[in-house]
């Protein structure tokens, strides 16, 4: 059946699409996709279909129709809330995988940028209409509180992806589809070709996708890699399946709806006990993969992985260099929000505060690192006393290895705010942890500090000064990466020292965070996140590197006719 038969996606989301791309040179604040979790904005009653619809995906198989298979994967997805999803999903081995999505790609990489784009961003005006039920999906694989599910999960990941289809397009249209080349000569007329310029995917993509952002982080990729013309295999965690399945249904049915072949899509679930990333990532036939996790693998992706474009978002050490303030219940606040928030369980949560050892000013009077930690405890507590409002901030731990973990954290004998456990008021059987704040020195602890201790676990670090304090940034963001920065300083020459520092680190940086903007948050089409300028990501989402690689321009050329010749 012709193309032509079929919706045309672009026209009905041009605007759309021409608006994302003005946004990316702007930089200001702009969503198509509300965030805010109310009938107003989905329709009535769309909240409680969504809550029904991920209920009724429970204690069965997955259906992903006409999709290969290779048998069955087993439930093994657990909510960090305390219960079983019960859910069963297609296998699909990992040479099927790339043979059927190559294979699949023709019609697709034939197509052209606009008919990509349109067919995208109608896949995200439908996981937006779905985005309750996304929602529920990562709460209950991720622990997410539902409301930062609701929005990270669903239209903030939606931003995302949509950031990606405005890059990828726009980099399609830089050259024109055609050509007139005339060079003039003495004798004979001018040489005259014409010339064809044609936007190619790479190939195969592979979406190696993490526990705890499954959706916010893997949409820039998945949607990169198809707009530029290539099959994507979504690979996703073993413990956050569902998220990304729901993805993977919904592009299918908008492809096939297109007139495409859905196998341009497909879901690459594996078994509890199989490791296939590495399979996927290194066969000759994936010219591309999109991995976010730990710094491990994604050194390893980096280094074997040589026939694809590698882009990683791997773990790093995010520091706050405390100077001096002049709202000091404010920045505890905000800090104390960004610690407890997701539980740490974000690649964007601070970890070493550096704060000078004999103390900093303040407007409440000056106060030493260790006061200064416990004042940090003391806001925590004021932010989490209630359980409800605990629950609504901390959600769940996601998997026992951050409980193990913060354990260890506490083990140091350096706590000077102790972690605590919570009931969660609608789920008894979660495991819910307020943040450990321990005090270490500078000099004494640098082992410690500087490993990556994901989760609920923070700390204030006593230095000799600021210029130590900014030697620490530094060194730790040079040697083993950072995806955010942050400075207290009440004075603009310290605020100038310490970007100049960021900079040659390679690590964004917020300044003087008091209210209801956290160092964790990172808007679409406004922030960029992750920076191939240090260790922690080799790539940034969202900017043209990202999508460049993705594809090639290729060219035809042939003389002109005589005919044409004489137009010339």
């Amino acid at each position: 059946m012709s193309i032509d038969q079929h919706p045309d996606f672009f026209a009905r989301h041009a605007d759309l699409l021409h608006q994302a791309v003005e946004r990316t040179t702007d930089r200001g604040y702009w969503t198509p996709y509300p965030e805010t979790p109310a009938d107003s904005a989905y329709g009535a009653g769309a909240s409680e279909r969504g809550e029904t619809r991920f209920r009724d995906l429970l204690d069965r198989h997955f259906t992903l129709d006409g999709h290969p298979t290779t048998g069955t994967v087993p439930a093994a997805e657990v909510s960090p809330y305390g219960f079983p999803l019960g859910i069963s999903y297609p296998h699909l081995v990992p040479e099927l995988a790339v043979v059927t999505a190559k294979a699949a790609a023709t019609a697709w990489r034939a197509a052209s940028p606009d008919v990509r784009a349109g067919v995208a961003a109608e896949i995200l005006a439908r996981l937006n209409a779905a985005s309750f039920e996304i929602a529920h999906a990562v709460q209950h694989t991720t622990g997410q509180p539902f409301g930062m599910a609701f929005q990270a999960g669903g239209p903030n990941a939606q931003d995302r992806g949509l950031e990606a289809v405005a890059y990828a397009w726009e980099a399609q249209l830089r050259h024109p589809a055609t050509a007139r080349w005339s060079k003039p000569r003495r004798r004979g007329g001018a040489l005259v070709m014409e010339k064809s310029y044609t936007p190619v995917g790479r190939g195969v993509a592979v979406l190696i996708a993490c526990n705890t952002f499954p959706t916010w982080n893997g949409y820039p990729g998945f949607f990169a890699s198809l707009v530029t013309g290539n099959p994507v295999v979504v690979k996703p965690h073993r413990r956050a399946v569902l998220p990304l399945a729901i993805t993977v249904r919904i592009a299918r049915e908008v492809l096939a709806g297109a007139g495409f072949d859905p196998d341009v899509v497909l879901l690459a679930a594996s078994g509890p006990e199989e490791r296939t990333a590495p399979a996927l990532a290194t066969h000759p036939d994936v010219r591309i993969v999109d991995f976010t996790g730990s710094s491990e693998f994604g050194d390893w992706l980096e280094d074997n992985a040589r026939q694809a474009a590698v882009h990683t978002e791997k773990a790093g050490l995010n520091a706050v260099v405390v100077d001096s303030t002049d709202d000091y219940i404010g920045m505890l606040g905000n800090l104390a929000f960004s610690l407890a928030l997701y539980s740490g369980q974000m690649c964007t949560t601070p970890q070493n505060i550096l704060v000078p050892r004999d103390g900093f000013p303040t407007d409440r009077g000056r106060r030493t690192a260790d006061e200064f930690a416990s004042d940090l405890g003391s806001a925590l507590d004021d932010l989490l006393g209630d359980p409800v409002r605990a629950a609504a901030t901390l959600g769940a731990i996601v998997n026992g290895g951050i409980l193990a973990r913060l354990e260890e954290a506490a083990a140091l004998d350096r706590t000077a705010h102790p972690s605590r456990a919570v009931t969660h008021p609608d789920h008894p059987d979660a495991v819910v942890r307020t943040p450990l704040v321990a005090r270490l020195d500078a000099e004494a602890d640098v082992k410690t500090y500087t490993s990556e201790w994901f989760g609920p676990v923070a700390f204030v670090i006593a230095t000799d000064d600021t210029a130590h304090s900014l030697h620490v940034l530094h060194d730790t963001v040079r040697r083993h990466g950072g995806l955010t920065a942050c400075v207290y300083a009440s004075d603009e020459g310290v605020l100038a020292a310490t970007r100049a520092t960021a900079l040659e680190a390679g690590v964004h940086l917020s300044e003087n965070l008091t209210g209801d903007v956290f160092p964790n948050q990172s808007a679409a089409f406004s922030d960029f996140h992750g920076s191939s300028a240090n260790p922690a990501a080799n790539a940034t989402l969202t900017d043209p590197a990202f999508v460049h690689g993705r594809f090639s321009v290729l060219q035809s050329r042939r003389p002109a006719t005589a005919q044409e010749h004489d137009h010339v």
